[in-house]
């Protein structure tokens, strides 16, 4: 966090020097363990088996925060008698689909209830018939937690294996250490006391990185750390305003604010679309506000309630269309035109080969960018091009490049990781033909409504029907950020007033919003996102600098901060809590909860955010519970497992299952091969990617700097003096990395703060790679995501890029090699993918790459 997050770590070193206990897990001794109280090494890939030894731990030792889980968790709630868990099945749930390869989470409920997902049928892969269906109800629980099939027994069952002897057999930490770690944790938990996880890419980009978070926050709401403050599981981005763009979404599968893009095989109609994704429990069933009134933001007077409210005119989504499909889709002819905004996916994510051979086939190209980055010059400066096996002759894609505007020569927001919108301000005009992407957008939309102003053909009413009327100031007429925020903020549609937030939205076109978590944040008609008052003239939760949506609520699910009773936990952690006096709920914070006295409970004909009762505070949740087991919305599974990277080096030793049984596979031989599962003897090592301070995610940002390119000026591996000694690397030497899919050269780094590892008697090598570095820019260097092959989580569709096999060797052996287009690298041996995989997972469907368009995170049976 130090070396990735330099500004944010300011809070973590204010902290310590109050006396909080800084715990740094990491398979690099970085600038973050230097200042930390611990450091824990461990190998790249098993953090869901260290994590689960410290779950062992609490529920063991019984350190759990008995009153919140009993209350605030579904630790109470008793599962269907047909549930198997891992335990049972060496390492698969049950409910697995052979024929499918996914499974089918139906006994994976609750007894006797059909439970709905946070987001109702978004989650769900239940039938679609919704009649019948309640909320979740408290007759099905033990409070006691002893029932043999309660979610608490299932969890401590579950994590019995998860011993610190066998995480240290599979992680390399130490046992006194993990020992240590939890100890820490749990000392650090409970009424008094809240401890908070920070974690960034390192967690997200691997097959399991679903389940890594999730594993952290069964932590949390053991221990009470949800909801509280100095509590809560902190996602570290790695742009200012990442989170930004989920929230207005750059997802495929996505409407603003989380609605989900409809499904052409369910989603027919708006009522069907919104029965489908509103749930008849929690804050959900309000769903149909929220997505009438962007329809209304969007289309405006042509959205009316005899058309649907122009529901058709949003196009629905066919299977999964996310990034690594995407670009296999383009590799096998599918795609004809891709735009490439702000991002260098040639360089930033895996087997770049395989990106360069999808973006050959294309028929255009659009990038925006500060410079001619790699994607940009795909066609005339990569390996293959270099090494003459690809002509620039033969490539018909036709480059668009348009310069970029900078954040300092715009208006406009970030969204950070605590879901805090700031306002920025133009400092400078953007030089020559750069223009912001909202310029960008804005007149590409002008110049469509123009060219099919005058269209009859019913396919293109969407653009001729879309509000496109926003404001333009300054010399270059660039559109008004703020009149796009007035927009996203939301308006009554008859006179255009704009609402106070998402409680004032309407199901009957009366109100119009461009994303309904955001509704608020120009209230009354000020910028709210620009306040800069600062901390001494306010209360120490500063609500009023900047907004945080929803509802300018600093801590989601702060309901949590006070007992069942509405009395804070303590008066060191008092937060929000319920005035019996004035009837309501107040404190330092906006109260993220429903108004409604903590003895408040539904009655059984209640609807919606009426379900929650007064000491449920998640309620965004079906049941206003934390969901230390997941009965519906995950794809593999209820609970966290340990699995093995798709490349590893060791077996499984927690489970006769090797991998993730619901990853993402691509089973493209001829563009993806992969490596034996484990102990592939032509790849002993571990090799892991990571971020510099000196430099910025695929290098656009920074490469073209001097005063950065000087800082870090090569590209380099940086490897233990044991395993320098072992292979004969020398420090500021050469070293050739190899897998199966490409092999780079890089500087050697020799040094200890990279460690060997001790795995049931065997010793582990790890390697470390920046990944900044490509064939652009003043420094340059090979870039280790050209390693990497296509797999991902299944949940997220997220890559893996944290933890894979390779091999390596003294001096500058590299000779550009593509797996692609210069053949094998390495001998060649049998793959023996079924060792990924128990028999009854081991079938994997026929098709170019793995595509989810039967049961998905993204559609309806």
């Amino acid at each position: 966090m130090a070396e990735c997050h330099p500004v944010g770590f300011r809070w973590v070193m204010k902290a310590k020097e109050r006396g909080a206990t800084i715990i740094h897990v990491d398979p690099r001794f970085t600038r973050t363990s230097a200042v930390a109280d611990i450091y824990v090494p461990l190998r790249a890939g098993s953090d869901i088996a260290f994590l689960g030894g410290i779950i062992h731990y609490i529920l063991e030792n019984e350190r759990f925060f008995r009153d919140y889980v009993v209350n605030y968790t579904n630790a109470s709630a008793i599962l269907s008698d047909e549930f198997r868990d891992t335990e049972d099945n060496d390492g698969l749930f049950s409910g697995w689909d052979s024929e499918k390869a996914q499974y089918k989470p139906e006994n994976w409920m609750y007894a006797g209830v059909e439970p709905q997902a946070a987001a109702g049928k978004r989650e769900s892969d239940s039938p679609t018939d919704k009649k019948g269906r309640r909320p979740i109800r408290a007759e099905h629980t033990d409070p006691s937690l002893q029932h043999p099939r309660c979610v608490f027994q299932v969890l401590k069952r579950h994590f019995q294996r998860y011993t610190p002897e066998m995480v240290e057999k599979t992680s390399g930490v130490p046992a006194r250490l993990l020992t240590r770690v939890a100890e820490a944790l749990c000392h650090n938990s409970g009424r008094e006391r809240t401890s908070a996880f920070c974690y960034a890419v390192g967690w997200t980009q691997h097959t399991m990185g679903a389940q890594y978070i999730r594993t952290a926050c069964i932590i949390q709401l053991l221990l009470g750390n949800l909801g509280r403050p100095g509590g809560g599981i902190l996602a570290l981005r790695g742009h200012a305003s990442i989170q930004g763009s989920t929230d207005i979404p750059t997802l495929y599968n996505l409407l603003p604010g989380y609605l989900p893009l409809p499904r052409a095989k369910s989603d027919h109609d708006l009522k069907t679309y919104n029965e489908l994704n509103q749930s008849t429990s929690g804050w959900w069933g309000e769903f149909p506000k929220y997505s009438i009134s962007l329809l209304k933001a969007w289309y405006g007077d042509a959205a009316t309630a005899a058309n649907d409210w122009c529901f058709k005119h949003l196009p629905a989504i066919t299977g999964d269309h996310s990034h690594m499909n995407t670009v296999a889709d383009m590799a096998d002819g599918r795609v004809k035109g891709y735009f490439v905004m702000g991002e260098n996916p040639v360089v930033g994510t895996v087997n770049g080969a395989l990106h360069r051979e999808g973006l050959r086939k294309l028929e255009w190209l659009v990038v925006r960018d500060f410079q001619l980055i790699e994607t940009a010059e795909f066609w005339r400066d990569a390996p293959e091009i270099s090494r003459g096996e690809i002509s620039p002759g033969d490539i018909g894609t036709e480059v668009f490049f348009f310069p970029a505007a900078a954040h300092t020569e715009k208006d406009g927001s970030f969204t950070n990781t605590q879901r805090l919108l700031q306002w920025h301000h133009k400092a400078v005009e953007p030089p020559g033909d750069c223009r912001s992407e909202l310029d960008f957008i804005f007149k590409l939309g002008q110049r469509l409504k123009e060219l099919y102003a005058n269209s009859a053909d019913p396919k293109d009413r969407p653009i001729r029907d879309m509000t496109w009327d926003y404001p333009t100031e300054g010399p270059r007429l660039e559109p008004s950020a703020e009149a796009v925020l007035q927009e996203i903020n939301g308006y009554t549609a008859n006179d255009r007033k704009l609402v106070d937030g998402f409680t004032a939205l309407k199901d009957d076109g009366s109100t119009a919003c461009g994303c309904w978590i955001y509704a608020g944040c120009f209230k009354d008609g000020v910028n709210q996102t620009a306040r800069r008052k600062p901390h001494w003239e306010q209360n120490w939760v500063a609500p009023e600098w900047a907004w945080s949506w929803p509802h300018n609520r600093r801590i989601l699910y702060n309901r949590a901060s006070a007992d069942p009773e509405g009395k804070p936990w303590s008066r060191q952690k008092a937060y929000v809590w319920w005035d019996d006096e004035k009837q309501k709920w107040t404190g330092y914070d906006e109260p993220d909860f429903v108004n409604k006295p903590p003895s408040y409970r539904p009655p059984p004909d209640a609807f919606g955010k009426d379900t929650i009762s007064g000491m449920d505070p998640f309620i965004m949740q079906a049941d206003g519970k934390g969901w230390l087991y997941v009965p519906t919305g995950l794809q593999d599974g209820p609970l966290p497992a340990h699995y093995e990277p798709q490349e590893s080096v060791i077996r499984n030793p927690l489970y006769g299952q090797q991998c993730n049984p619901g990853r993402m596979e691509w089973m493209r031989k001829k563009d993806n091969p992969y490596h034996q599962p484990y102990d592939d003897p032509r790849f002993p090592y571990v090799l892991t990617t990571y971020r510099l301070t000196e430099h910025h995610t695929a290098g656009g940002m920074s490469r073209w700097l001097s005063w950065l390119s000087e800082l870090q000026p090569e590209a380099f591996c940086e490897v233990s003096p044991e395993l320098a000694a072992a292979v004969g690397l020398i420090n500021a030497g050469w070293a050739t990395i190899r897998s199966a899919r490409a092999e780079i050269e890089a500087r050697v780094l020799v040094t200890r703060r990279i460690r060997p590892l001790q795995l049931n008697g065997r010793t582990m090598h790890q390697i470390g790679m920046p990944y900044h570095w490509s064939s652009k820019g003043l420094v340059r260097g090979d870039c280790p995501n050209e390693l990497f092959p296509f797999v991902a989580d299944p949940n997220v569709s997220i890559m893996e890029t944290k933890a894979i096999s390779v091999t390596i060797e003294p001096g500058r052996h590299g000779k550009n090699r593509r797996y692609i287009t210069s053949g094998p690298l390495v001998p060649e041996l049998p793959d023996r993918e079924e060792d990924r995989d128990l028999p009854a997972a081991r079938h994997r469907p026929e098709t170019g790459h793995h595509d989810k368009t039967d049961h998905t995170k993204e559609g309806h049976e």
